[in-house]
């Protein structure tokens, strides 16, 4: 089978969501480095590779929801779709206290490669698909670490990420501290405004709802518990979008 940088799920689906997971898989294609970024194997499956969870999460909104989904097939540690082409953070040599080997000696030669082998394309997947939709609202979905090596504990069992356009982030947020075991974060464990981003590219650029959704990981790690996550927020999501007037 032909490698794709790229998976759509739902691609049929013509509802208004469209559900995108940038750091959906730790793949390493062959043509970086043979498959191999010169990193433990241990590593290889912790959250500096891919967001953990995400993409089941991702998967079951999609059928939820009836939308399509767009899933990267590569690990963020190839190349990070969800960064802009200029961002110092776009080919991570260090992160959370390992060193990526395969990247530490990367030049502009081979990081405009990995533009052209991965991130490009996804991007032009993600645009085309929202295109095809009407008024698409775009929902990404993510996940975070309880705790970095050098950092403290994360209480947030959910977050919710968002820039300048709080059209949709704001009364999702409203709706999720109603649930009453949750413990929500605005725009942490970080911030969601990073210029050229995915939801900047896809969303704000031209003027669409979105939300960038964070879970913690440890509350995703199995597939019965991502499909709890989906089947929770799947509701919450489309009563938050029937609320609006734009």
């Amino acid at each position: 089978m032909t490698y794709q940088p790229y998976e759509i799920i739902n691609s049929a689906a013509k509802s208004q969501w469209l559900v995108i997971c940038d750091h959906a898989t730790n793949v390493v294609p062959d043509i970086v480095n043979g498959g191999d970024l010169g990193i433990a194997a241990a590593d290889m499956q912790r959250h500096i590779a891919y967001d953990i969870g995400a993409k089941g999460v991702a998967q079951a909104l999609g059928t939820i929801l009836q939308a399509p989904v767009v899933c990267s097939n590569f690990s963020r540690l190839v190349i990070d779709p969800n960064r802009g082409e200029d961002d110092p953070t776009l080919l991570m040599k260090l992160y959370d206290g390992t060193i990526i080997e395969a990247n530490r000696f990367a030049d502009d030669a081979e990081i405009n490669r990995r533009l052209d082998a991965f991130h490009r394309p996804y991007h032009r997947a993600v645009a085309e698909m929202a295109a095809a939709l009407d008024h698409p609202v775009i929902l990404s979905i993510h996940s975070f670490t309880p705790q970095l090596k050098a950092g403290p504990t994360r209480p947030w069992q959910i977050g919710v990420l968002s820039a300048e356009d709080r059209r949709f982030t704001d009364p999702l947020l409203a709706r999720l501290r109603c649930e009453s075991d949750l413990c929500v974060g605005d725009n942490q464990p970080y911030r969601g405004d990073l210029p050229g981003d995915a939801i900047d590219r896809h969303a704000l650029q031209h003027g669409r709802l979105n939300a960038l959704i964070e879970l913690r990981n440890d509350l995703i790690a199995t597939q019965e518990d991502q499909q709890k996550w989906a089947v929770r927020l799947a509701p919450i999501l489309q009563d938050t979008l029937k609320g609006l007037s734009v």
